[in-house]
């Protein structure tokens, strides 16, 4: 039985609560007790912390007056200490403490809920209790069995809807069901630093952040996307964390991690400062390994998670990068492609349909290497998407425009693992750039907003066209068009849900949600047979599956182009959008588009 403990931590006090997690480790003397908080009956808690080279360890609180006492004293068993507690009252909430040598306070590492009173008040702070607390499910089997096929909305919970909540995006759900996509990315929502941000910076790693909302909202989410046919998947940050978390805080001096610290590197294995966040994880560490894999197992358990985002893996090594050259860790790292298919393969272990994605953006040979073991990556086409919807693909000797990277295949990866994307958190909304640098030539104007937004459409078209994984940045698929600086890039953005209403708007939303449908459901679009031409402004993508051909095309100049498609076989094609149709005589065909214009040609 899962049991809920709550906990008020850290200098800047913060309420935790902590139920049972995995088992990673057990101790001799403190008999079968886990790490972290241990529920034992309706009065009574265990404790046990991990804290090598440390002295002593009080629990105090408003149940003993926040007085360091020997009655509270922990006992310790090598580098543990733990204590059994009785006497609560399983009506009342506590709030409690940890006091590390008389002198550092923290909360527990384990902790599931924390509350920062200083800065998010819409959670009480009275929050201890022993008391036992169960989701009634509604789904209990889902599971993802074809992520080739995946489409996922990438969402940052703050910026999606008014309420800047998880019930809120809940509410929404009808939307993203009509949209068609079947997994929902959320940015991290584990708690992190402060109360406004994207959630980058984490201290704890098993509590859901409290401004979000609670533990019980996130779970009838994601039971209510299950039910809805999509996957959730958390975006997680184990490269890093922040001087709020309190393994930090255990080995900590003058600003920086002290050497002792069993979970943390000194300093980064990149020497280059725009590549350094928080304080580093040393992931060659035993005990950050087994902290990992308690961390993946819970929220796959206790909130039946579907899978993982990972940032920054290039990160999960202590190979050292210098500051010039190889300054993102690009190059073929050994150490860190084992670090990683260790946790793959625990988490796995778990749950053989989990999905692993990684935010790798290195160098192909070891990207591919990742594919090929299961794993998804991320495939960022931001740049060459946008250039090309902008009217300037051909420049640069027709590289800007250039998405043939957008293709599995054409990096050699035998598996279509590839999550390929046109916008993310991280990079400028195509609109915005359609609206400020957009081509104009011959009264054909990219930045009128209903030529951009078409762009967009055909840009989809292509995309969509291409088989294996896609993920969509929130708000995409209506032509968001506020810059990813509006408010600082990590400042709060407008939400434009009157965007749907738009008659522009909605025609590029039903483009999305029409090749979406098909991308996932129509067998043609996860073939392993294709072709592409995606160099030059007139793009092609033609699919072959045992039952018919698919061509789609479209025209990113800012003139008509006309262009010989190899459909591969004679007959007569019908184009999706328009029902119109064509006979082609030949394999080949002469094809005219005006600027913009996009076809999704069907054998018939």
């Amino acid at each position: 039985m899962k049991n809920k403990f709550l906990i008020f931590c850290i200098a800047g006090f913060f309420l935790i609560a902590c139920k049972e997690h995995e088992p990673e480790t057990r101790h001799p003397e403190s008999g079968t007790l886990r790490d972290g908080i241990t529920r034992i009956s309706d009065d009574s808690l265990a404790f046990v912390l991990f804290a090598p080279g440390k002295s002593s360890v009080h629990l105090v609180g408003d149940f003993n007056k926040w007085e360091i006492s020997d009655e509270y004293q922990f006992h310790q068993d090598g580098d543990r200490f733990w204590i059994k507690t009785g006497g609560w009252d399983v009506n009342r909430e506590y709030v409690l403490q940890y006091i590390i040598d008389r002198q550092i306070y923290i909360a527990d590492p384990y902790s599931y809920k924390v509350i920062d009173r200083n800065n998010n008040n819409s959670i009480p702070a009275m929050v201890v209790t022993t008391k036992q607390s169960n989701y009634p499910w509604k789904i209990n089997n889902f599971a993802v069995t074809h992520p080739e096929n995946l489409v996922i909305y990438e969402i940052l919970i703050r910026d999606f809807t008014d309420q800047r909540k998880i019930a809120g995006v809940q509410e929404r759900l009808p939307y993203l069901k009509e949209l068609g996509v079947n997994a929902v990315e959320l940015m991290p929502f584990n708690e992190f630093e402060g109360s406004d941000g994207w959630g980058y910076n984490p201290s704890f790693y098993f509590a859901p952040e409290n401004s979000y909302g609670t533990s019980a909202e996130f779970k009838a989410f994601i039971d209510e996307c299950h039910d809805n046919g999509m996957a959730v998947i958390m975006d997680i940050v184990l490269n890093h964390s922040y001087g709020q978390s309190p393994m930090v805080r255990m080995y900590y001096s003058n600003g920086s991690v002290t050497a002792e610290n069993p979970w943390y590197n000194v300093k980064s294995n990149f020497a280059n400062p725009e590549a350094q966040w928080g304080f580093d994880f040393n992931h060659e560490s035993p005990y950050t390994q087994a902290f990992v894999d308690s961390i993946c197992a819970y929220w796959m358990k206790e909130y039946k998670i579907d899978g993982y985002r990972f940032d920054f893996t290039k990160g999960f090594s202590n190979t050292p990068y210098p500051a010039s050259g190889d300054n993102w860790g690009s190059a073929y790292d050994a150490a860190r492609i084992r670090n990683l298919k260790r946790i793959y393969d625990e988490i796995k272990k778990r749950n053989p349909n989990a999905i692993f994605i990684c935010e790798h953006l290195s160098e192909n040979r070891e990207e591919k290497e990742l594919a090929d073991y299961g794993m998804l990556l991320w495939g960022n086409l931001n740049y060459n998407f946008n250039e090309m919807t902008m009217g300037w693909g051909e420049e640069n000797g027709g590289n800007n425009g250039n998405i043939t990277w957008a293709s599995y295949q054409q990096r050699g990866w035998a598996r279509p693992n590839l999550v390929a994307y046109m916008e993310s958190h991280d990079e400028e909304r195509l609109m915005f750039k359609n609206i400020q640098y957009g081509k104009n030539q011959s009264g054909y104007n990219v930045k009128d907003i209903p030529t951009g937004l078409q762009r967009n459409a055909a840009a989809a078209v292509i995309l969509f066209s291409l088989p294996g994984p896609k993920m969509i940045w929130q708000f995409g698929e209506l032509g968001y068009d506020v810059s990813i600086e509006y408010n600082g890039r990590l400042g709060r953005k407008p939400i434009r849900w009157e965007y749907y209403n738009d008659p522009d708007r909605k025609a590029l939303f039903d483009v999305y949600a029409k090749m979406i449908d098909l991308h996932i459901n129509h067998p043609a679009f996860s073939t392993s047979d294709y072709t592409i031409d995606l160099t030059n402004n007139f793009k092609t993508i033609v699919l072959k599956s045992a039952n018919e051909t698919v061509a789609a095309m479209a025209n990113f100049d800012v003139t008509t182009q006309t262009k010989d498609v190899n459909f591969t076989k004679t007959g007569v094609w019908k184009d999706y959008f328009s029902d119109s149709e064509i006979t082609a005589d030949a394999p080949t065909k002469s094809i005219t588009l005006n600027p913009g214009e996009y076809r999704l040609y069907f054998s018939q």
